[in-house]
């Protein structure tokens, strides 16, 4: 049999999970982005308090091993937030936290500038790390940018930008 299918005994002896990654980059939030990290902690909180005192299983140890992981990378998230104050990010360029119309050959499309945790893409969210991102910070009203993406580079003229309801 392949050694790969087996598991060693000493594997997660102590049932814990590896942890998830953390980001090399500064973790830069909006106002929203923190209170969504620290309502997913909360929940993980209140979910492990919920197991604390339950019978132990096999599915039991699992479901507490995950919690336990993602409280220490929740509470790494939070405690390393650094809270954006979008009502002092410049008003002539774009900067983190900006909600940004542009127009291209694709059409009109909107996106905020977010931190890594609340990026999302379905709800054009983009992380401030991004190709998208990077592109248009500091770019002002008027101007055109260059978005490389895999799909080929595509030019888009800044139509306006604000900060929306976080300032």
């Amino acid at each position: 049999m392949s050694r790969a299918f087996v598991k060693d005994a000493d594997e997660n002896a102590d049932g814990k999970l590896p942890d998830i990654p953390l980001s090399e980059h500064p973790n830069y939030v909006t106002p929203h982005g923190l209170e969504l990290l620290r309502a997913r902690l909360r929940d993980v909180e209140s979910r492990r308090e919920a197991l604390a005192g339950a019978e132990e299983t096999l599915g039991h140890q699992a479901e507490l091993a995950a919690l336990d992981r993602d409280l220490r990378w929740l509470k790494a998230r939070v405690s390393s937030a650094i809270e954006i104050d979008l009502a002092q990010q410049p008003r002539d360029r774009i900067a983190f936290g900006a909600e940004v119309v542009t127009d291209s050959d694709e059409g009109e499309m909107r996106y905020r500038i977010v931190g890594e945790d609340e990026a999302d893409a379905e709800h054009h969210l983009v992380s401030y790390v991004s190709p998208l991102a990077r592109a248009l910070i500091g770019a002002r009203v008027g101007e055109e940018v260059l978005w490389h993406r895999p799909a080929g580079d595509l030019r888009l003229e800044v139509m306006s930008f604000d900060y929306g309801d976080d300032t």
